[in-house]
């Protein structure tokens, strides 16, 4: 494996930009997650790292080595697309072994190869099946034993579990993360699911209109996001943002809890609101409301955990407090879309 380096790439289509001035460097090993809504741009920079694309400007640099003039096939890096791209004619052992045929790798070569990255990924059982036989997991971990027997420098997988119903996405992140520490593999990982972001990555690089927002580890962006953007898109439900004389408020809900929590706790912002509803869903409970002070007529969302006992109802006022350890501040030119986005979020 090896490490990747992105430097100012941006790659431009007519007179717009798709990537814009992005830097990247993907320490050897390390698994990076690219997040961001459909057309930010996290799929363009996949494929510029692949070669499938030529950068208006920038270099693509894996281990050390600038690729950036070189084609796919000469970059040794493996893409796993969302469809898998199978052979549904062959056999899952041929499919596996196709890419060490074609380059006339010889045939005790690709069975050892091929048996090795079938027990790894646990699918020997598989071999002699064609793909339409198997289910979607074991598809995906054909698709990564094709790309694995290849000995690529870095893993390229451009939303790989979107096929997969809920309880497969969740089996399939703990084989994919578990399988990455295995081979201990550079890792690009795309997706606009933050679950998915934030429970594989090592580090997630957020994107919007073709920039990167922020570069951190998931605790990093979820704690401090570093603009409105971020701090509404990660996160279900959204952090509350309030527009204030000077700055944008922000907590997350967990942090909004009735102030009688916070027992002799004095460093606290406070904030009075009537219940529109609540929304039980067995371990929290998600309370919606109007803020009635300091901060009238703004929505906000509060949420309960279980093991909280709060009998609550609808038009009533309660007093709910945040420490102000947790508020986030955010300056005032961020206010327009993203104050708009988060309200759209709470009325969704």
């Amino acid at each position: 494996m090896a490490d990747l380096e992105l430097r100012q790439i941006s790659k431009q289509f007519d007179r717009q930009f798709a990537v814009k001035d992005v830097n990247l460097h993907v320490q050897d090993g390390e698994l990076v997650v690219l997040l961001g809504p459909s057309g930010c741009g996290k799929s363009t920079l996949m494929r510029l790292i692949a070669g499938l694309e030529s950068p208006t400007q920038g270099q693509v640099l894996i281990g050390g080595q600038d690729k950036t003039p070189l084609r796919p096939k000469d970059r040794n890096v493996a893409l796993v697309f969302q469809s898998y791209a199978l052979y549904p004619h062959l056999s899952i052992y041929e499919n596996i072994a196709f890419p060490l045929r074609v380059r006339g790798v010889p045939s005790k070569t690709v069975d050892a190869k091929v048996m090795w990255a079938a027990r790894l990924l646990d699918i020997e059982r598989l071999l002699q099946r064609k793909p339409r036989h198997t289910s979607g997991g074991e598809r995906q971990r054909t698709a990564l034993a094709r790309s694995l027997v290849r000995d690529p420098a870095v893993f390229l997988l451009d939303e790989p579990l979107s096929n997969l119903d809920a309880k497969m996405r969740h089996a399939a992140r703990e084989e994919l993360r578990s399988f990455q520490h295995q081979v201990k593999a550079t890792w690009i990982h795309v997706t606009h699911d933050q679950t998915e972001a934030m429970g594989l990555g090592d580090r997630i690089v957020v994107m919007d209109k073709g920039r990167v927002r922020q570069i951190g580890t998931p605790g990093e962006i979820y704690r401090y996001p570093a603009d409105t953007f971020v701090a509404t898109f990660v996160g279900s439900p959204p952090m509350n943002l309030i527009a204030m004389d000077d700055h944008i408020l922000g907590f997350r809900p967990e942090s909004c809890l009735p102030t009688a929590y916070f027992e002799n706790e004095i460093d606290l912002f406070k904030v009075a609101f009537r219940l529109q509803r609540a929304e039980y869903l067995g371990n929290e409970t998600l309370l919606y409301a109007i803020a009635d002070a300091p901060l009238p007529s703004t929505k906000m969302i509060a949420r309960i955990p279980s093991t909280l006992r709060l009998d609550v109802a609808q038009g009533e006022r309660y007093e709910f407090a945040v420490r102000r350890s947790d508020l986030r501040y955010f300056g005032t030119d961020e206010l327009g879309a993203h104050i708009d986005r988060h309200l759209d979020a709470i009325r969704a």
